[in-house]
């Protein structure tokens, strides 16, 4: 392995740890006894994403290039969605779990390829996502097979995202990645702020300072991504990218006090884990 992509992997991997760590400052404004709703974590990072993504096109004197609106718009619905979903998953559960569901992404990407794309249905990734779903399942119910409604937030997220990123797969194909982002932030940033326009307000010096490193992390997550990929193959991304299961289910109880994971939680994060990778490989070679 060349120190290329040595350095790649690296990337990756700390914005798998970043993404992570953006939604343990959550949990960590909740204990500190802040009550900081979900809308205003999102809108602050859709704010600081759009505030950098304008910063870097006015250094690079970069403009918006738009070619297929639909594109545009769809993936920053979907995104925002996303985001909401998970960030409120993290308030209303644990860290450990809204992440290992956001992950379910990729399962829900096959899950859409067949219902909408007739020419990429594969029957053998069909059953790896029938799998995948037990541990969802497992996830969901860990314990006492008691089902748990506010998971359906980070579960949801995980659907969001899935739509979000295909749009994003075929507005790429038309629009460079500044005009992308800046349709994401801006318009993502707007529909929060109307959806959620009575639940705005100042934050005080205190919570400010966990909006602002949520959203710090969040987008320095995003570029370490992008940088990363540069450099790795999308299995070796991919795969990379899913550790963020395994480091939601080792660091919970460490960093963010979650509930350590059941027997039954951690086979369902495994099942999530390899349905991610199996998946990955399979695109790639096929």
């Amino acid at each position: 392995m060349d120190i290329r992509t040595t350095l790649g992997c690296l990337a990756v991997f700390g914005s798998a740890f970043f993404f992570y760590l953006a939604t343990v400052v959550i949990k960590w404004s909740s204990m500190a006894g802040l009550a900081i709703d979900s809308s205003l974590f999102t809108l602050s990072r859709f704010l600081f994403g759009f505030i950098t993504v304008v910063t870097v096109m006015g250094l690079r004197r970069q403009r918006i290039k738009i070619v297929k609106k639909r594109y545009l718009i769809g993936g920053a619905v979907c995104n925002a969605m996303a985001v909401f979903c998970f960030f409120k998953g993290v308030e209303l559960t644990s860290v450990a779990q809204a992440n290992i569901l956001n992950m379910t992404y990729p399962l829900f990407i096959a899950v859409f390829s067949w219902i909408f794309l007739k020419a990429q249905r594969d029957i053998i990734s069909v059953g790896i996502v029938m799998v995948a779903l037990a541990g969802v399942w497992l996830i969901l119910s860990p314990a006492n097979m008691a089902f748990n409604q506010d998971s359906l937030w980070a579960l949801g997220s995980g659907i969001s995202a899935a739509a979000a990123i295909m749009y994003l797969n075929v507005s790429r194909q038309v629009h460079d990645t500044q005009t992308t982002l800046f349709f994401m932030f801006s318009l993502g940033g707007s529909i929060i702020f109307i959806l959620f326009f009575n639940e705005m307000r100042l934050p005080g010096l205190e919570e400010f300072k966990y909006l602002f490193w949520c959203s710090a992390i969040a987008i320095a997550g995003q570029y370490l991504l992008t940088v990363g990929f540069k450099y790795v193959t999308a299995i070796e991304g991919g795969i990379i990218s899913s550790t963020r299961i395994l480091l939601a289910a080792l660091l919970g109880p460490l960093i963010a006090m979650d509930p350590s994971l059941s027997a039954g939680g951690w086979i369902g994060a495994f099942l999530i884990f390899s349905g991610n990778v199996f998946l990955t490989a399979r695109k790639v070679k096929g």
